[in-house]
């Protein structure tokens, strides 16, 4: 029990330290807030312009969601075509990591051209840029599938729809719930990456603001916002992958 409590503080207790750190760097070397803020400072900022800082937040979280929901969708219904058959794992999958490692951003002047300025753009950066892990893990998945375990369900009577539907899906969940976790920071890091040059609202809207307006404080604010909404995401994630897959991790119970 002991060790459980310590590995569930144990992040916390590494963020007050980094915090305390920067903060004791920033004031005994007098570090300038214009070049590199102390978090004094940036709480400072959030207080300071909390309404702001909220609706811009605001939008960045609906405009996450809605592209991070197209990639669930997308992602698992890509993963499931790929992952079912050896010829589609084959003849898709080297075309998809070819097109993930194509820069997200080099994307976005593209988006405004067709969608305009706003919200259409951001979430279309979101979805391209986490969709790949949940197609990825969700193809895992089911292409690995022991043949063993196949040949008995298919000796007992089972088709092939029955083996992806009935063991392939529910083994892959905790793929899935891994890909998942990946894919939301990317989401978020989509979304920004995208207001910042075809927005004039939101958190990376906010960044460019406060950057040109020499408020570093109010910029690094930001960035603390995107990263807490990015966490309590991350957790909400991790909660549900132990409620519903506990199976998969009857090994570590008894630590």
């Amino acid at each position: 029990m002991k060790r459980r409590q310590l590995e569930t503080w144990s992040p916390w207790v590494l963020l007050v330290a980094v915090v305390l750190l920067w903060q004791v760097i920033c004031s005994a070397f007098d570090v300038s807030e214009f070049i590199f803020p102390s978090p004094l400072r940036i709480w400072n900022q959030m207080v300071e312009f909390k309404g702001i800082i909220a609706a811009h937040a605001w939008r960045t979280f609906w405009v996450t969601m809605a592209g991070f929901g197209l990639a669930i969708v997308v992602g698992v219904l890509l993963g499931f075509l790929i992952g079912s058959s050896r010829m589609a794992y084959a003849a898709v999958y080297p075309l998809m990591t070819a097109f993930n490692a194509l820069p997200k951003a080099a994307f976005v002047p593209i988006l405004v051209v067709w969608f305009g300025i706003g919200a259409g753009p951001a979430i279309l950066t979101a979805f391209l840029i986490s969709f790949f892990p949940i197609m990825v893990n969700i193809a895992t998945g089911l292409a690995t599938l022991e043949p063993e375990l196949e040949d008995v369900l298919r000796v007992l009577g089972a088709r092939r729809w029955d083996v992806l539907v009935k063991v392939g899906l529910p083994r892959s969940l905790p793929y899935f719930y891994a890909s998942l976790k990946v894919a939301i920071t990317l989401a978020f890091v989509g979304t920004t990456v995208s207001e910042m040059t075809a927005a004039n609202e939101g958190i990376g809207y906010l960044l460019i603001s406060a950057g040109s307006a020499m408020q570093m404080g109010l910029a690094f604010a930001g960035l603390v916002v995107i990263g807490a909404m990015a966490m309590v995401m991350y957790e909400l994630f991790s909660l549900l992958e132990r409620h519903t897959t506990a199976w998969a991790h009857r090994g570590s119970q008894g630590h």
